[in-house]
């Protein structure tokens, strides 16, 4: 039997957090290894202020954990607001290797184990990364459903009411689901997130290595409620990107038959690192229990910070917006939604609202 059979289904990410789970990075897989020090600080910070809101598990090389202590602040240990768990990874990105967390009608909580090649064959090995999420479940003691299909969790974001947004480009780009039609995607979709409705954007930002995940370019803020980053800048790449999937989503209707109320946030200027375009996105943000963890630029994106806070705190009026640097880590090819995995709160679990 799927998930669906059972009654499970992906809750939204503003429901109730048990925790929060990261992956701390590993030197080795790096694209730019000479920036460890940078990189692992950055995690910290990032951490520290998801901590401020919710307990949060770092995964940790099992030859690390006290390397990775010396980064972040005792206290949270001794208040249990932060613990270790060892389990061995490549890579550190566990939005896309880790488990994506179902609840069924009775609040049980599962996890499915999507297949991952590191987006499309990029980055290798990725063996490591691929068992992840079932070592993690088996650690939790919760019920893991195989996936028949290569997913990455950045590439889906739902509305914990059967609609989910994605991009062609990546779902279904040859590199993960060779010969996989988008009928049958939807259909594996609907079996193991309870998923009634998929609405497809045609790409994610320009350069963005993942091959457009959604978690750059547009997340439900609530249900019938969408955010896109867009540009203003004919001559960026971003704006036809971001013009043609404005122009969908005004078209489309949620799963319950609600028409999308589209709201837009301005794009930071454009930044480059040794030649590359970064991908920089203020919808790369993360929402815990009572705040939003969200990426900004500062320098000459100090105007488009300062707009995408105003936007954001309107839209989540109850949640307390966290900036935290987002230049820490997005030379590697993500920020913080991409890094975290939320645990929803099952009946049985205390949560720190």
């Amino acid at each position: 039997m799927v998930p669906k059979d059972l009654k499970y289904s992906m809750p939204a990410e503003w429901h109730p957090h048990a925790r929060t789970f990261i992956s701390w990075p590993v030197q080795e897989s790096m694209i730019y290894p000479e920036n460890f020090i940078k990189i692992c600080r950055g995690y910290a910070e990032i951490i520290e202020a998801i901590a401020e809101f919710e307990p949060v598990t770092v995964l940790v090389n099992p030859a690390n954990g006290e390397e990775v202590k010396t980064y972040l602040r005792a206290d949270l240990f001794r208040n249990k607001r932060l613990e270790l768990l060892s389990i061995t990874h490549n890579d550190a990105w566990l939005r896309d290797n880790g488990p994506t967390f179902v609840l069924n009608d009775q609040g049980t909580l599962a996890g499915i184990n999507w297949r991952f090649n590191a987006w499309g064959g990029k980055y290798a090995p990725w063996d490591l990364d691929d068992q992840v999420a079932p070592a993690m479940l088996r650690h939790l003691g919760l019920k893991c459903f195989n996936a028949p299909l290569i997913l990455e969790g950045g590439s889906i974001h739902v509305d914990g009411e059967g609609t989910l947004l994605t991009t062609e480009q990546c779902l279904l780009n040859p590199n993960r689901n060779r010969n996989v039609s988008k009928k049958e995607i939807e259909k594996i979709l609907g079996d193991y997130l309870n998923i009634k409705k998929v609405i497809w954007l045609r790409k994610g930002l320009y350069g963005d290595e993942t091959d457009g995940h959604i978690d750059n370019i547009a997340c439900f803020a609530a249900p019938g409620k969408v955010l896109l980053q867009v540009c203003d800048d004919p001559a960026d790449e971003n704006y036809i990107i971001t013009r043609e999937n404005l122009a969908i989503l005004e078209q489309e209707y949620d799963a319950a038959g609600r028409k999308l109320e589209v709201l837009t946030i301005k794009q930071p200027p454009r930044l480059d690192y040794k030649g590359k375009r970064l991908t920089l996105s203020y919808l790369n943000f993360y929402l815990v229990n009572g705040g939003l963890i969200l990426p900004i630029f500062g320098g000459k994106a100090s105007v488009t910070d300062t707009q995408a806070i105003e936007v954001l705190q309107r839209v989540f009026p109850s949640r307390k917006i966290r900036p935290v640097n987002g230049l820490a880590i997005v030379n590697e090819g993500g920020n913080v939604h991409c890094i975290t995995q939320q645990m929803p709160a099952g009946q049985s679990q205390v949560t720190n609202k």
